[in-house]
């Protein structure tokens, strides 16, 4: 919807070009969901059929490998350049990202101790992934998996690309032109990330009916549990932790706001993407009452560094994933991890898919065996993105008015009168908010829409 409203002529155009693209997002969608469900119903009904479909989900996880190490590489020198972009702003440039990490990391936390708590996918006793393991497999399926490119070592990837992004800090704006090439070079492997999620109900399809047919309808409950979870944790995330941090700091109650935003929410619900209400929460938050350099800095910032729904599923996931596989991580092994996913989740945002191979590679740094797990994840990511796209989204308001209240840059009259509806929205005042506030975010803006 950003180019929709963004723009004030020909608009009679611009809605018809955007329902295409919200149409290629629904059929994936719709896809995903019909594959999980007819993976689930061979997988009961002709169980040892649907082990054989095995191949289908190993094949697809070894795509979102063969992507990690590119994405990884890409979005951490693209958003370390981002930081100190961010940074050189002031006092609203370094408190943002203050908060921003530290609530980050606060979500991956919560992530981790509700996973601790329910254990999902305990009991499954999935077996564990060894890509040096020789299975009996037909021929022709070897040949066409092995046609798949090795994944490159994450670990090492990443102090790469964070070496390569303080050094081009350091070359100040002889950097710029690498940092372009860079961002052209993400764009590049973000397209190919997205061709490859065109293959998710597949995937989703082989793995989920695989899983279903070892295991019976353990994995079902399992699945669910994961998803009730989830989904539950992100309400309490929002009405509890944000909800009184903004009532506390700020003195605004949490539902008024989400009141405020309601059509934002519509518009991420239907497109699974909370990038979608980029531009609009923009114009809002500086209808509120905030002023633009504010929003200008926290907004297009807090959507790379500020994902607390996309944070909260990338934990409880690779927790998912370990229990289900018989491995459960130890203390030490979660806290590496969380450390790991506070770096990789700011390459996160943005793209169909990078939250995957997010997850995949905090995985495969940390217990590569766990890797054959992550095909039950593909079946029923769709079905969490929601929850992703509305918290991540929410949590950049509330970041807005929060570090707006502590900079004293926020008129609390007017919040009490928009809130109240005495102002209400303008959609005219889009076209005022819309331009200057995105400057910040132009060099690591993402390739396409995201559904995390």
């Amino acid at each position: 919807m950003a180019s929709q409203r963004g723009e004030s002529v020909a608009p009679a155009a611009t809605p018809a070009k955007k329902r295409k693209g919200l149409d290629k997002s629904h059929y994936l969608y719709i896809a995903v969901i019909v594959a999980v469900i007819a993976g689930a119903l061979v997988g009961l009904l002709f169980p040892e059929a649907a082990k054989s479909l095995k191949p289908l989900g190993d094949g697809f996880i070894k795509l979102i490998k063969m992507m990690i190490g590119p994405v990884i590489f890409c979005t951490i020198v693209l958003g370390i350049g981002s930081i100190a972009k961010a940074a050189t702003v002031g006092k609203v440039g370094g408190l943002a990202l203050i908060y921003f990490m530290v609530m980050s990391t606060f979500a991956l936390a919560i992530g981790l101790v509700v996973g601790n708590l329910i254990h999902p996918g305990a009991g499954l006793n999935l077996a564990p992934y060894d890509p040096n393991k020789k299975v009996a497999v037909d021929s022709t399926v070897d040949f066409l998996l092995g046609i798949i490119p090795g994944d490159i070592p994450v670990l090492p990837t990443l102090l790469a690309a964070i070496l390569v992004g303080f050094a081009l800090q350091k070359m100040g704006p002889q950097g710029a032109p690498i940092l372009k090439a860079v961002g052209y070079g993400q764009a590049l492997v973000f397209r190919i990330l997205i061709m490859i999620m065109w293959l998710a109900p597949v995937g989703a399809f082989g793995a989920i009916a695989s899983v279903v047919g070892a295991t019976g309808v353990q994995a079902i409950f399992s699945m669910f549990t994961l998803m009730a979870a989830f989904y539950i944790t992100c309400a309490l995330f929002i009405v509890v932790i944000l909800g009184g941090l903004l009532k506390v700091v700020a003195g605004v109650n949490i539902f008024r706001l989400m009141k405020y935003l309601a059509r934002e929410y519509l518009l991420i619900f239907s497109t699974s993407s909370s990038e979608a209400a980029l531009p609009r929460l923009i114009a809002k938050m500086e209808h509120l009452g905030v002023s633009k350099p504010v929003v200008g800095v926290t907004v297009p910032t807090g959507y790379s560094f500020n994902l607390d729904g996309t944070a909260i599923y990338l934990t409880m996931a690779s927790l998912f994933v370990a229990n289900a596989m018989g491995t459960p991580l130890d203390l030490g092994a979660q806290i590496s991890l969380l450390i790991f996913m506070i770096i990789a989740s700011k390459g996160a945002a943005g793209v169909t898919g990078a939250g995957l191979a997010t997850l995949a590679a905090g995985l495969q740094a940390h217990a590569p065996q766990l890797l054959g797990g992550v095909g039950m994840i593909v079946g029923i990511d769709r079905f969490m993105s929601e929850a992703r796209a509305l918290t991540n989204f929410t949590g950049n308001a509330v970041a807005t008015v929060l570090i707006g209240t502590w900079v004293k840059e926020i008129d609390g009259g007017r919040v009490d009168r928009v809130l109240a509806g005495a102002e209400p929205f303008d959609e005219e005042t889009m076209i005022a908010g819309h331009g200057p506030a995105r400057e910040p975010q132009a060099e690591p803006a993402p390739a396409a829409p995201a559904y995390a």
